[in-house]
C-alpha cells in the first residue's frame, strides 16, 4: 500500500475518536505499514506528555470558603476588642478573651484539617498519575510490538517453558492459567520495562488479534483492583493483586479480552 494515513486521521486515531469501521481500515493500514505505525506512535506519545504536563492540584473550594469566613470573623472579632471602654468589667474583658482563644483553636483545627486534606489530594492524585502512567507505557509498548513485528524473546505456548524463563529476570513471580479461552493461544513472552521497572510481557493471540499482558511487581501507592479504559481504538483492562499490577492491552473485542484476563486473575489465586 503507498499511500498513507492523513495526520488528520493519525490524530483522530490518538484521541480515540474514529468510527468503527474508519478503525477498522486505520487498524488494517497500520499493520501492513510501519511509517504509519512509526507516527500513530509518537501523535500518541506526544498526546499523553501534554495530558501528563496539564495536571495541577487546587484546594477544594469548600475549604477555600470556610477559611475565608473563620479569618472575616477573627477580623470582627478584633475590631469589637479593640473598641471597648477601659469601664467594661474584667469578665467582659474575660469573655472576648475567650472568644479570641476559641477562634484560635478553630482556625488551628482548620489549618490542620487542610493540611491532612491537601496530603490527601496530594497522595490521591499521585495514585491517579502512576495509574494514567502505567497505562499509557503499557499501551506504548504494545503498539511498538506490533511495530516492530519481532518474534517474542521466548516462543513457547507451554507455560511451564515460558514462566521459568522470567527467573531471575524480575524479582517476583506470577502464575499462568492452565487453560485459556476458545480461540486464545499463548505466543510466548518479553522482558519489558514500566516505570523504568522490570515486567514480564505476555504475548497472546486471539484469533488474529495480538494481545499484550504486563505483569509488574505493585507499587505502594494505591490504585483499583479492576481496571478498564480505552485508548486511540485499543482496551486497555486488568487488575491489582497483593503483590502484582496487571493490565492487557489489545483491539479485540473487551468481553473476549475480559475472558482473558479473568483467567490470568483466577491462576494468581492457585
Amino acid at each position: 500500500m503507498t499511500d498513507h494515513l492523513s495526520y488528520d486521521l493519525l490524530n483522530a486515531l490518538a484521541d480515540g475518536e474514529l468510527a468503527q469501521d474508519q478503525l477498522a481500515l486505520a487498524n488494517e493500514h497500520l499493520a501492513g505499514c510501519a511509517a504509519c505505525t512509526a507516527k500513530a506512535l509518537q501523535q500518541s506519545l506526544l498526546k499523553s506528555a501534554t495530558a501528563k504536563a496539564g495536571q495541577r492540584y487546587a484546594p477544594p473550594p469548600q475549604l477555600q470558603a470556610r477559611l475565608a469566613k473563620l479569618a472575616s470573623e477573627e477580623k470582627t472579632a478584633g475590631k469589637t476588642r479593640r473598641a471597648g471602654t477601659e469601664e467594661r468589667s474584667e469578665s467582659r474583658r474575660l469573655s472576648f478573651g475567650s472568644l479570641g482563644w476559641a477562634v484560635a483553636a478553630v482556625l488551628l483545627v482548620a489549618a490542620v484539617s487542610y493540611s491532612l486534606v491537601q496530603r490527601f489530594n496530594q497522595r490521591a492524585e499521585m495514585a491517579s498519575a502512576e495509574q494514567a502512567a502505567l497505562v499509557s507505557e503499557a499501551f506504548d509498548q504494545h503498539v511498538a510490538t506490533l511495530a516492530g513485528n519481532a518474534p517474542p524473546q521466548v516462543v513457547s505456548t507451554d507455560r511451564h517453558t515460558v514462566k521459568p524463563w522470567f527467573q531471575g529476570k524480575i524479582p517476583f513471580s506470577f502464575n499462568l492459567p492452565p487453560s485459556l479461552p476458545s480461540d486464545t493461544t499463548l505466543d510466548g513472552a518479553n522482558l519489558a520495562y514500566l516505570g523504568n521497572q522490570p515486567v514480564a510481557q505476555l504475548l497472546f493471540s486471539i484469533g488474529k488479534h495480538r494481545v499484550s499482558v504486563f505483569l509488574r511487581q505493585r507499587s505502594g501507592a494505591a490504585a483499583a483492583k479492576e481496571f478498564a479504559t480505552d485508548r486511540a481504538g485499543f482496551h486497555v483492562m486488568g487488575f491489582n493483586t497483593d503483590s502484582l499490577e496487571v493490565r492487557a492491552v489489545s483491539d479485540v473485542e473487551p468481553a473476549r479480552l475480559a475472558e482473558l484476563v479473568n483467567e490470568i486473575k483466577v491462576a494468581q489465586t492457585n
